[in-house]
């Protein structure tokens, strides 16, 4: 099962501000170049983007669909990247303390190649993959915005 998570040192309200922001996948997303909106308000529901898939030398367009959206927690995607089929990627932005926030990566593949070739080899990859990604999107978070500070604690 390719489940994975990571702390970002800022609130759900600044992680979901850089997942709302379409242009802005190509920064964290590992393999994705030059995204952009497509049809919709990226993230209601069934809006898309689009973007280049690259794997290597290999290169090829790639759509992403908005699956459910519940701000600002919940995001779940269906990525197309053509001849390798769709996956699910689920992302949970819980809070963590008082202004920290744990996102939750679950990825799974769905149709097409990706879909009848899934394996524990794959699985093992896309925990690599999404090892890097999620560290990419805490530095975009974390540089993104200031860091708010929680309640301030009261002296017993």
């Amino acid at each position: 099962m390719a489940v994975r998570q990571q702390l970002i040192e800022r609130s759900r309200q600044q992680v979901w501000a850089v997942l709302a922001d379409p242009t802005r996948y190509d920064e964290w997303v590992v393999g994705v170049a030059d995204s952009a909106p497509g049809r919709g308000d990226w993230p209601a529901m069934g809006a898309d983007l689009k973007y280049q898939v690259v794997l290597g030398p290999w290169k090829g367009g790639g759509r992403t669909v908005v699956r459910r959206s519940e701000a600002p927690h919940i995001l779940e995607l269906e990525a197309d990247s053509g001849p390798l089929g769709t996956a699910r990627i689920a992302l949970e932005i819980r809070p963590w303390g008082r202004a920290d926030s744990i996102v939750v990566v679950d990825e799974h593949p769905l149709r097409g190649a990706a879909g009848s070739l899934h394996n524990v080899a794959v699985d093992a990859f896309l925990q690599v993959r999404h090892r890097t990604m999620l560290k990419r999107l805490a530095a975009v978070v974390e540089e993104s915005a200031p860091r708010e500070q929680g309640p301030a604690r009261s002296a017993s």
